[in-house]
């Protein structure tokens, strides 16, 4: 993964409503009847396309270069190795002068995220453990697809993980500093950074054997559920790899995830390294660093619970 700061296409959510339409329309050569703005990020932008036949698919916008070819290849090396739907893509297209953004097409999964779902999360205890259950065995069967090497899904390339991970992390860290020293980036961050570096070599002594294949971004707002509350699928992976499976853990703590025991339960299930809670909330402090480099966006409510998380994991060593 390339730790800089990426620029964002300019589209605005009236522009990107039109390119939907047009984009639907010529490539499927149907009526569109409507078009639902979804939500996004700071590099995607995803729209309901209902045609007049009653047909519906998602148009999603790419505002970063680099981002349309791996994110459809790993939709399709993901949907192959899961259980529950992820979905398909239907049709790409490469931004051109007349539409400047890449994008394409892939099914809607009926539902909506699970993250402030009240009917979700009031359900009874041994309803959430059925949840957690039924989400845990369906990352788990995307982590026993593996690879002889490490490294990003299209060109996995090292022997071992952390031949991928530590000078990746060391980056991060290097460009903090820089941030930090431009008033950019709060003390308390940089200062829990250098703490846990300093304790690398405790947190992941562990050999990683398997180079196991994750989503990337498997947190509660990524998890559909229907109408009836049940799972219905896993959307919007980013930056799947060969990778350490417990990589794909740490986002299973934000937001609400830790209402269901996620985590916990897929440990339970599949076991974990020793120092399973440091490595992930590692993981979790430089991820969130690495997407503010990326994006420029500090998000306070995700970042503060990261920091207060590692420095009890590493009081814990």
């Amino acid at each position: 993964m390339k730790v800089e700061r990426l620029e964002a296409v300019a589209l605005d959510k009236k522009t990107a409503q039109f390119y939907a339409e047009t984009v639907a329309c010529r490539q499927t050569g149907r009526q569109v009847g409507k078009v639902k703005y979804l939500g996004g990020g700071s590099f995607g932008r995803a729209y309901k396309v209902c045609f007049k036949d009653g047909e519906k698919i998602v148009v999603k916008f790419l505002r970063a270069q680099g981002m349309l070819e791996k994110e459809v290849y790993d939709l399709g090396i993901l949907s192959e190795n899961c259980p529950v739907k992820i979905p398909r893509v239907l049709f790409s297209r490469k931004a051109d002068a007349e539409i400047p953004v890449d994008c394409y097409a892939m099914e809607l999964i009926n539902g909506s995220n699970a993250v402030f779902s009240l009917g979700l999360l009031l359900k009874s205890k041994q309803k959430r453990k059925r949840f957690a259950d039924e989400v845990t065995t369906a990352l788990h069967n995307i982590h026993c697809r593996k690879n002889g090497k490490f490294g990003d899904t299209l060109n996995p390339v090292y022997d071992g993980w952390l031949d991928f991970y530590k000078p990746y992390a060391e980056q991060v860290l290097n460009i903090a500093e820089e941030l930090f020293s431009k008033g950019k980036l709060p003390e308390k961050v940089i200062v829990t950074m250098r703490t846990a570096w300093e304790k690398f070599d405790v947190i992941f002594s562990e050999e990683v054997t398997d180079a196991c294949l994750i989503h990337g971004d498997i947190n509660i707002a990524n998890i559909m559920i229907d109408e009836k509350h049940e799972l219905s699928g896993f959307i919007d992976p980013l930056n799947s790899m060969y990778a350490d499976r417990e990589y794909d853990l740490f986002q299973f703590d934000n937001l609400t995830g830790k209402w269901f025991r996620l985590r916990e339960t897929y440990v339970k299930k599949y076991g974990a390294s020793k120092f399973c809670d440091a490595k992930c909330a590692f993981y979790g402090l430089f991820h969130e660093v690495y997407s503010y480099i990326k994006s420029g966006m500090l998000v306070n409510f995700i970042m503060n619970p990261l920091v207060r998380n590692m420095k009890k994991r590493l009081a814990e060593l």
